[in-house]
This record gives structure tokens, sequence and C-alpha cells, in this order.
């Protein structure tokens, strides 16, 4: 592996560990649109997203709470600070954006994707994509159903 590959490789395991260890957008939203309950019970994580729509049906605020692995709070972290105030085909293009770059062995990533492309590397993990992908499952959920409450698992059918 050459220096410059492994430092960037150290670089994303850096920014990953930071934003599980001190996740951005963390808590409770009390005045949510939508609350979407995610496990990934393969091994353990949990997330509660909690998203408030605008009136235009973007997302106006978006936060969570749970606990698991640092790929999944990472993600999580990661996804609310990219997806905040983005309309709502904005997040849906970043969400078929996201699942290809940690499913594919694309290197062209969108560049909308930004700080988010520190998570191409589990793709070499395949265990590991269900983590990446719990919260983003979550969003793919809120879309749907624009107000209540459901919950979606790492163990149904991949969205379309």
């Amino acid at each position: 592996m050459n220096t410059e590959l492994g430092e960037l490789e150290e670089l994303y395991q850096e920014v990953i560990l930071d934003h599980s260890r001190r996740p951005r957008n963390f808590g409770e939203l009390p005045d949510a649109s939508v609350k979407v309950h995610g496990d990934n019970p393969s091994c353990g994580d949990e997330i509660h997203l909690a998203i408030k729509f605008d009136g235009n049906g973007g997302l106006e605020q978006i936060k969570f709470t749970g606990h698991g692995c640092a790929i999944s709070q990472a993600s999580a972290s990661l996804m609310t600070m990219k997806l905040k105030g983005k309309k709502r085909a904005e997040v849906e293009e970043m969400l078929h954006a996201f699942h290809d770059l940690v499913t594919t062995e694309n290197n062209h990533a969108p560049k909308n994707l930004g700080d988010l492309q520190v998570m191409r590397g589990v793709r070499k993990f395949p265990q590991r994509v269900k983590c990446a992908m719990l919260p983003w499952r979550a969003v793919e959920q809120a879309l749907r159903q624009s107000e209540g409450e459901s919950t979606v698992s790492t163990e149904e059918p991949e969205f379309g």
C-alpha cells in the first residue's frame, strides 16, 4: 500500500472515530414530523431518527439517538449533518449515492457526498455495510411516510 493511501485511510478512521465518540445532531427532536426506529439485529445497532419536514417536504431538522458500533453512529452523525436543510430530491439522490459508495467498487463517488466519503472503506467488510446503511434506511422510511412513527430493520429487503 502506498503511503498516501495509508495516510488517507488513517484520516478516514480518525473522522469516523470522532463522529462516533462525539456525534453531531444527537438528541431528541420533540416537534418531529416523523420518528423512525431502526435496528440491525445482526450486531445490535439501534437508531431512533427524528425528522421535522418544512412546508415543501424538505428536511428542516434531523436528529438521532441510539447506540451501536462506531460505523453506525458515525454514519448517522455524518448523514444528519449532510441532510439537514436539504430538499427531498437531494436527500433521495444522496441516499442512492451513499448506498453505491458503500456497496460498489466505483471509486468516483459523487462530490455531493462530501465528508460521507470517509465511509467508502466499509464496502470491504460486508457485515459493516448494514451498520453504515442503518441510518440511511431510516431516512428512506421517513421519506415514505412523511408523518408518524415506524420501524425499519437491516434484515428487510433493500430499497429500490
